[in-house]
């Protein structure tokens, strides 16, 4: 089984404040488990993280990392959310700083 980091992507872009925590990670866990969303088996979702907005999601298998980084658009919809939000996918790396995390949150 690979190593934790490189079946992680990072997820910017997640609506801060509008639902509770627990709650924006469930709809995370959804949109990235679904196969429309290239998606698969959903091993763990980090949210809230140090950096608003950012969500660290972690599979089961490497293979999903690929396939969800294939995807052109990740649009994060669910009937608890008023409106679809973009979301920016990148692969984890172990020392990505704070700088690039904040290029990922400017707006598109």
């Amino acid at each position: 089984r690979a190593a934790k980091s490189t079946r992680t992507v990072v997820i910017a872009g997640v609506p801060d404040g509008l639902l509770q925590d627990e709650v924006m990670a469930d709809i995370l866990t959804i949109h990235f488990q679904k196969s429309r969303n290239n998606g698969g088996d959903v091993e763990e979702v980090t949210y809230p993280t140090w950096n608003k907005g950012v969500a660290y999601v972690t599979f089961e298998d490497q293979e999903v990392v690929e396939s969800v980084l294939r995807k052109d658009e990740h649009q994060l919809e669910d009937r608890r959310l008023c409106q679809p939000y973009p979301l920016r996918v990148t692969r984890y790396c172990e020392n990505v700083s704070s700088f690039r995390i904040h290029l990922l949150l400017l707006p598109l």
